[in-house]
């Protein structure tokens, strides 16, 4: 016989008016016991409230947006058998619990008690150590906010841990400035380990004694290192993620939209989220799932894993029996990359046109004008006045396959990107309005984001936005290659090392500088003679620079 059982908001501490922020049941749905219900996020926890018992969902009384308490109703729930008379669940939460058979709410977590003010200008070394965490374990260490030597505010978050159940960021628990980091991403953690030291001006003597009570706090996206996390009042709006450029990689989501996507095979990176600041739910994983499924075939490959699509896997070999190994993890941004390049090559029907072209002219007036005093000039800003010159005459390079496979997206801007090579990878910032600015100009522009490529500032938007990239390998050597389409884009192209080479003139051979091209791009946009004509353009306009004026 059927039971009805009244679902109500569990024990959630000292909280109060807490939003919903996500529903991930309806009315109709068929629960288990223990699986969540709803999503409630407060300024310091996202918590999970879990379903009492196994059974039907009925009546359900939130939406998205109301703010809630403890006892209030949720919804019925039609059960099989009478529930047992048991407490209220506690809501499984993504920050962490301290260690009880229970884990309670995160208003358990006590406060940092007082220090006494020290004699002003005095300086004192905090010892930084992982915070308690309740009974996890060797939570691994995905990302770093700070370095050597960075100023932090109080509680400005300093890394962030992810486990199996809850994103955290460990914060700062005290203003000064940060000395000795020890971790690195991929370390593993658990509470008491050393994180640094932090030069406190005007600190107690007692602020180390602290640093165990400061609770680490769910991550939605990492914030800038220097800048004081606030308090989110109950009636205040939910402030949006700081932007930064690691940011990108950062996924905002709860514990069961992570298991929902993993069970799914979804990339999370890949998921625009709909919910509070960006928050990914499961009903954009569910939207991301049909729309690749909706997609044509030639174009749903494109948001499979990468490491699926049919293909067989290479085999595992233990290197190890064959001599000595090492294994070192790849650099985050290395792996991004891979997995970029990885969908570009398997979805895109690539084909590579060569040739060469003559830059002893182009060469001359570089030197020339680098020795005038003005903006240090590489082939580089030459090479992308002439790709410019060659999108506008030819369009369909400057597009973008639609998602339906139905049509072509021309874009009427021209941005081009550049290969920067760093050492933690390849990355690609994008120049902006490249037909609208002068040699000079893009020279400058281009040294400036080479300069922050290399030191790790690049912000997401300055690799956002491309048409059409350059990878340039001239400065270290080789003659052609194939480079691999930077999807969605249709087209990249390759410039190798010039060299001195007889070229026949019709009555003599002449030394003159060529520079090796490599045009590649994606058959399904554009044709073998299109290419064709697209590359003699080029060799063309870089034959003799005076054309990219006209």
């Amino acid at each position: 016989m059927a039971n009805t059982l009244d679902v109500t908001i569990p024990d959630i501490g000292d909280y109060k008016n807490v939003p919903v922020i996500e529903l991930l049941v309806k009315d109709g749905d068929t629960v288990a016991k223990d699986a969540p219900l709803l999503v409630l996020e407060s300024d310091k926890a996202t918590l999970e409230v879990p379903s009492p018992a196994a059974g039907v969902v009925r009546g359900l009384k939130l939406k998205p947006g109301d703010k809630v308490s403890q006892g209030d109703a949720v919804c019925q729930l039609e059960t099989t058998a009478a529930p047992a008379p048991t407490a209220p669940a506690t809501p499984k939460q993504e920050a962490p619990p301290k260690p009880a058979a229970v884990p309670p709410a995160p208003a358990a977590v006590k406060p940092a008690p007082p220090t006494p003010s020290p004699a002003a200008g005095s300086n004192t070394t905090v010892a930084v150590t992982i915070p308690d965490i309740g009974d996890y374990k060797n939570v691994p260490v995905i990302e770093l906010l700070v370095k050597d030597g960075d100023t932090v505010a109080k509680d400005a978050p300093l890394l962030v841990l992810e486990s199996d159940k809850a994103t955290l960021e460990v914060p700062s628990p005290a203003a000064g400035v940060v000395r000795g980091l020890k971790l690195k991403p991929g370390d593993k953690v658990s509470q008491g380990d050393a994180v640094c030291e932090l030069a406190v001006a005007g600190a107690a003597s007692s602020a180390p004694a602290a640093v165990a009570d400061v609770a680490p706090t769910p991550a939605s996206a990492p914030a800038p290192a220097a800048a004081a996390t606030a308090p989110v009042s109950d009636a205040a709006p939910l402030p949006p993620p700081a932007a930064s450029a690691a940011s990108a990689d950062v996924v905002y989501a709860g514990p069961a939209t992570r298991k929902f996507a993993r069970q799914l095979g979804v990339d999370l990176t890949q998921v625009r989220g709909s919910g509070a600041r960006g928050r990914i739910v499961i009903g954009d994983v569910q939207a991301h799932v049909k729309k690749a499924l909706a997609a044509p075939a030639a174009v749903a490959v494109a948001a499979a894993p990468t490491t699926g699509s049919g293909i067989p896997a290479i085999p595992a070999v233990d290197f190890a029996q064959f001599g000595p190994v090492e294994k070192k993890p790849l650099a985050r941004i290395r792996k991004l990359s891979a997995a970029h390049l990885h969908r570009s090559w398997l979805n895109v029907p690539h084909v590579t046109q060569f040739d060469e072209a003559d830059i002893t002219e182009a060469e001359a007036f570089r030197k020339a004008a680098s020795e005038d005093g003005g903006v240090k000039l590489t082939m580089l800003p030459f090479i992308m006045k002439a790709v410019a010159k060659a999108l506008a005459a030819y369009p369909e390079f400057n597009s973008s396959l639609a998602p339906d496979g139905e049509s072509l997206i021309l874009k009427q801007y021209c941005h081009i990107g550049f290969a920067a090579d760093t050492e933690n990878g390849l990355v690609v910032p994008v120049i902006r309005d490249v037909d609208k600015k002068g040699v000079a100009q893009l020279a400058k522009e281009c040294g400036e984001l080479a300069s922050r490529a290399r030191d790790g500032k690049l912000k997401a938007d300055d690799m956002k936005g491309g048409c059409f990239s350059i990878s340039s390998l001239g400065g270290i050597g080789g003659s052609h290659f194939t480079p691999i389409v930077n999807a969605p884009e249709v087209a990249i192209l390759g410039a190798s090392r010039a060299q001195m080479k007889p070229v026949w003139d019709g009555k003599a051979f002449q030394p003159r500088l060529m520079l090796p091209l490599s045009l590649s791009y994606d058959h399904r946009v554009i044709d073998g003679a299109a290419a064709a004509r697209f590359i003699v353009l080029l060799v063309k306009l870089l034959s003799d620079v005076r054309r990219l004026a006209l």
